[in-house]
């Protein structure tokens, strides 16, 4: 069982702080059961090789975050980690050699402690069968089942490994998705498509009934549907109250950004900004409006945060004004008359007036050198380094979708070539993960020295499911930077 950490706590201030404690879910064997007639229905973009995935590529995100967050469960013994007899059972939950860190938290590991409970399990699988359109029999199978098996059931969908009870959920490897993180509170999302539904009805038991987060209870906070809500005609999506974690970012202590997106409603950031008003969570919410575009699903599909004073970004979407040639007819209504317009609007608490950003550069120049003090011009490296059409292609393979270890040390694909040359320009250290892991490994580097990094991590099958490790993390404890 995952104990109490007496250490342990929520506190996120910024996207960049040294990050001390996050969430994830590594890919588990519903993944290895979408196929591509009902990958659009599960919100899956392709099909992938599971055991690849794994063994080659997430892996290698879980070893590297143990050197980072958790060293005493890698450091010495990354040689019997890999070794084939071990079968990589440090990496499995349901395994005794499992790293069970309390640092570098596994999703499936709450969720099989909280079913120890019988009331709980009971609940929850009564929740569950209902959503899931369960037999009675089968939801009497289920409570009887034992809980860390029963873990594996809830997220794959399969009984043992090959009977389909319900559908894969292959998304929750997006742990960001199902909620963030806000100073001491916990914001859970309410997803635009019923396919989540289950990733959102089991975040809800783990945060509320887990013993490590018993003392943040009061701070969860549960996004309502409107007043209006089931008198409204039509499922037009602004309708809707939509949120996900994609689309929120914390960026300074007092400072929320969300998105409105493909995901994320008007409706979903209003009653968020509303929800946060009230409770003194924050005192600023910047909406940022973007396309309702597959290519830019959630605002951390195009842009991040690298240092107090660098982002990454897709320049096409996000390009000042004045770059546009005034003479060139095709540029002018190309990008000035783009439909692909970003609308930014800041809200501050205790006051009617808003304030209007006409680019994104703009807003993330102020929140760099005004909210974070970052002292320096701020800088952008551009997706593909700003050239079509290595710009579309890399963002698509989530170039602009990094996270940030810790200030300015941040990790992203190895397949985006353009932005890394980018990300060299603006002198940053490039390595690859492996060679990173033998010097962490042979004391040749220390994680907590680094700086101005791009770690590049393996890619073939991760990016075919359209998210990159900001979205695949839910950071829940990072230091604070000012």
């Amino acid at each position: 069982m995952t104990k109490k950490n007496n250490d342990f706590k929520i506190d996120v201030t910024s996207e960049i702080g040294d990050l001390r404690c996050l969430l994830i879910h590594s890919p588990d064997s519903g993944l290895g059961k979408v196929v591509p007639s009902k990958a659009q229905d599960w919100l899956f973009e392709d099909i992938v090789h599971l055991d690849t995935m794994r063994r080659n590529e997430y892996d290698y995100y879980v070893k590297l975050l143990m050197y980072f967050l958790d060293p005493d469960k890698i450091k010495g013994k990354l040689q019997q980690i890999d070794s084939e007899e071990n079968n990589r059972s440090f990496f499995k939950p349901d395994n005794k050699n499992f790293h069970a860190s309390t640092k570098v938290v596994e999703i499936q590991s709450l969720l099989a402690d909280i079913l120890i409970e019988d009331d709980i399990r009971k609940k929850l699988v009564a929740s569950v069968c209902a959503i899931e359109n369960c037999t009675y029999r089968l939801q009497q199978k289920l409570i009887d089942t034992n809980p860390i098996e029963l873990a594996k059931i809830f997220i794959s969908g399969s009984l043992g490994n090959d009977e389909m009870i319900f559908a894969p959920i292959p998304n929750l490897i997006f742990s960001r998705d199902i909620g963030i993180a806000i100073n001491n509170y916990m914001l859970l999302n309410k997803p635009a498509k019923k396919a989540r539904s289950r990733e959102t009805l089991l975040a809800r038991y783990i945060f509320f009934n887990h013993p490590l987060f018993a003392a943040y209870k009061n701070n969860i906070l549960e996004i309502p549907e409107t007043v209006h809500y089931f008198l409204r005609p039509g499922e037009e999506q602004d309708e809707k109250t939509t949120l996900e974690g994609g689309d929120v970012m914390m960026v300074s202590p007092q400072h929320l950004v969300i998105g409105c997106s493909e995901r994320t409603s008007l409706s979903g950031a209003n009653e968020a900004m509303k929800l946060l008003f009230e409770n003194d969570v924050v005192k600023k919410v910047t909406i940022v409006k973007i396309p309702h575009k597959r290519d830019y699903m959630h605002i951390d599909t195009i842009f991040t945060q690298v240092k107090r004073n660098v982002w990454v970004m897709l320049g096409s979407l996000s390009a000042l004004e004045d770059t546009v040639e005034e003479t060139n007819v095709m540029k002018w209504f190309t990008d000035k008359k783009s439909k692909n317009k970003t609308d930014i609007i800041q809200f501050e608490k205790g006051k009617s007036k808003p304030k209007l950003f006409k680019t994104l550069e703009e807003l993330l120049s102020d929140i760099s050198e005004n909210d974070l003090q970052s002292g320096k011009k701020t800088k952008f490296i551009y997706s593909g380094n700003d050239k079509f059409p290595f710009d579309a292609r890399e963002q698509w393979t989530d170039s602009c979708n990094l996270l940030a270890v810790k200030e300015g040390v941040v990790l992203g694909y190895d397949r985006n070539d353009k932005t890394v040359e980018a990300f060299r320009k603006k002198g940053f250290d490039i390595i690859k993960v492996a060679d990173l892991l033998q010097k962490f490994e042979n004391d040749e580097l220390d994680p907590q020295e680094m700086k101005d990094t791009l770690i590049l991590m393996p890619s073939s099958e991760l990016s075919r499911a359209r998210g990159g490790f900001h979205c695949m993390s839910m950071p829940l404890f990072r230091d604070k930077i000012l």
